[in-house]
């Protein structure tokens, strides 16, 4: 009887040893599938947006109307006419071709008296200060274009660290803080950003169209790679039952 206990375990840990790979197995092709999904996705979403920004511009009425019934916004040409409250402009750290500084974010007052924060493009940071670069910052009546941009519902991810609103220096696009720490109202605030397209601001800053549109898509490779662990898993067990039974 004592000897039999030692034999029975045998079975037991070859089911568990196959219990384990199959696991194993499913989850790395189960991995691999989901990265093809995210692939069909991200592809979808980049058509769209570089089909978006071709359309027509429409008013900002309109793109209200879609935001309120839970249309995608994201990246959809508009216009809109108000006066720049240059006091108010908030600053969000920032690169761009290869330079560090600021996006310029300056709250447009619209006709109806409510507020819409317009991203006017990039400053280096010995320009961060409104009065170093004085000639853009264009007074009176003003009608621009850009694009619309949705606000963001939490900070993107713990590493990034938290807004320094009293240095007025952002580090995510936190629409609600900017406005409350430049006394603008929730009920006196459009629920979206506009990015201003390229036109020229007099004096050469904020360098406008700083949207960016590349996205990294790197699915494909995540996938392959998924997919070929699972397919060398599967060819070391088999070399390794075959000497097995050999």
């Amino acid at each position: 009887m004592a000897e039999a206990q030692p034999r029975a375990r045998g079975p037991v840990r070859k089911i568990l040893a196959a219990l384990v790979w199959v696991a194993a197995l499913a989850t790395l092709l189960s991995l691999g599938t989901w990265q093809v999904q995210r692939l069909a996705w991200k592809e979808k979403l980049l058509a769209d947006i570089s089909e978006r920004r071709t359309e027509e511009p429409v008013t900002l009425e309109a793109i209200e109307a879609m935001e309120r019934t839970g249309g995608d916004i994201e990246y959809r040409p508009l216009s809109v006419t108000g006066t720049f409250d240059h006091d108010k402009e908030r600053h969000f750290l920032a690169t761009w071709n290869g330079q560090s500084g600021y996006h310029v974010y300056t709250p447009l007052l619209l006709a109806d008296g409510r507020y819409v924060f317009i991203n006017r493009g990039f400053a280096p940071f010995e320009k961060k200060e409104a009065r170093t670069r004085g000639e853009g910052q264009i007074a009176g009546g003003q009608t621009l274009s850009g694009l619309a941009r949705e606000k963001l519902d939490g900070k993107p991810s713990s590493l990034v660290p938290d807004n320094d609103i009293s240095k007025n220096v952002f580090y995510w696009k936190d629409l609600d803080a900017m406005a409350a720490s430049t006394g603008i109202a929730p009920a006196n605030l459009v629920p979206f950003f506009i990015d201003a397209d390229s036109a020229t601001n007099p004096g050469g800053l904020p360098v406008g169209g700083v949207t960016q549109f590349e996205m990294p898509n790197n699915h494909l490779q995540y996938a392959l790679t998924w997919y070929g662990l699972a397919l060398a898993m599967v060819g070391v067990s088999g070399v390794y039952i075959w000497r097995a039974r050999r």
